[in-house]
Parts: C-alpha cells; sequence; structure tokens
C-alpha cells in the first residue's frame, strides 16, 4: 500500500505568483515493485550532462521540481538499456548526488557512504531509516561529499527510497565504463532491507517508536 500526501494550487491565478488557494489530499494506492525489473538489481548510468538540482535550488523539497529535470535524462537512459539514471552535483561534476527517483549508498567494507543532505538531495525516510539502522549493525555510516571516483573502489551501491525500498545497484556506467558490484540474498543492502521491513511487518520489534498503530 503506497500512501502519497499531495498540496497542489487550485485557486485560479494566471500570474506568476502563488495560488490563493490550495487543496491537501492523501491518496493510497496499491502497488507492485517501484521499477519494471522488480527485484532484480539495477543497472544504473551516471549523467555528467543534465543535472537533477542545484544549490539554491528546489533540489531538497518534495515537489514537482524533483521530477521535471530529470525526463529526458530518464528516457535516455532506459532507451539505453539502463534502470535509471545517477546524477552527480552540478558545482563540481563529481559528486554524488542521486537517483531520479531515490538516494544512493555506497559501501566499502564496514563504512556505508551516502551524499550528505545539503539542500540538492530528498532527506527520505526510507533514507533516514537505513542510515540508523546500519549505525545499529556496526556500521559506519557517513553522510559527506562522496566523489563520483569513489565507485570503482566499492563493495556494494544501492538505493533506497519510499516506493523504492532499498534496491541494490548491479552495475553503474560512466564515461563508457561500467563497474559492478556484489548482490543477492548474502549482501549488506538486503540485510538492510530485511530488518526495515521486519519492523515495518511486525516481525521484528520495534524499538525506535516508528510503527503507529491506527
Amino acid at each position: 500500500m503506497y500512501i502519497r500526501p499531495l498540496l497542489m494550487g487550485s485557486g485560479p491565478i494566471m500570474g506568476l505568483a502563488p495560488a490563493p488557494e490550495y487543496t491537501f489530499l492523501i491518496y493510497c494506492s496499491p502497488v507492485g515493485n517501484y521499477f519494471k525489473e522488480g527485484f532484480a538489481p539495477l543497472n544504473l548510468y551516471v549523467e555528467d550532462e543534465f543535472h537533477r538540482a542545484t544549490r539554491g535550488g528546489a533540489g531538497g523539497v518534495k515537489s514537482i521540481t524533483n521530477y521535471a529535470p530529470v525526463l529526458k535524462a530518464i528516457a535516455r537512459a532506459k532507451g539505453n538499456g539502463y534502470s535509471d539514471v545517477l546524477y552527480l552535483d552540478s558545482v563540481h561534476k563529481r559528486y554524488l548526488e542521486e537517483v531520479s527517483s531515490c538516494n544512493i549508498f555506497v559501501l566499502k567494507g564496514r563504512v556505508i557512504s551516502t551524499p550528505a543532505a545539503i539542500g540538492t538531495i530528498l532527506q527520505g525516510v526510507t533514507r533516514k531509516s537505513i542510515i540508523e539502522i546500519a549505525s545499529d549493525q556496526g556500521y559506519q555510516v557517513e553522510e559527506r561529499a562522496v566523489a563520483v571516483d569513489e565507485l570503482a573502489e566499492a563493495d556494494e551501491v544501492f538505493c533506497t527510497g519510499t516506493a523504492v525500498g532499498v534496491a541494490s545497484v548491479a552495475s553503474i556506467t560512466y564515461q563508457g565504463k561500467r563497474l559492478e558490484y556484489k548482490v543477492g540474498a548474502e549482501t549488506v543492502a538486503q540485510q538492510l532491507y530485511s530488518i526495515l521491513e521486519g519492523i515495518k511487518s511486525g516481525a521484528i520489534e520495534d524499538k525506535k517508536g516508528w510503527v503507529v498503530e491506527i
């Protein structure tokens, strides 16, 4: 069950200004896996021409401005057989930001790195949950600038998101070079996903106060 709140300007206005009236609604829908691959690992393409967000913009806000800039890049990547696009920062064009619809994590040894939320990426609740769970499992979690070059040394890469859940990445292609990563049932990504789903389903005791009875 996917639950999505939506706030949209619904008051009449022709000029460039805030709407005089807004409509807030929540819709619920049964859904399958977000990616057409299902639970199969993802194959990502690093985009160094288009940018999802810029400093001082609305990249850290859950709005349509997060998605309109990526549509052309996604269409091109999927046309070439990739699952989705991994974007770089717009200033240096060398630091990871996020995938079109989810956050990115890079694992090397016992260290899990993810781009810091500095206004250009979404601070997703699944991202936050996985950071806490990983820390509880003894991993060192770093929220920082993650250079694209670090992908070459990573053991695992995975994505997180409300609709995505936790998705392992099988490969990332950057400037014509394909990098491959560990996937499967024994991965850290799968371990963290199982714990998160266990808490959500009640199979694992919720000691964090995340579960709300309705």
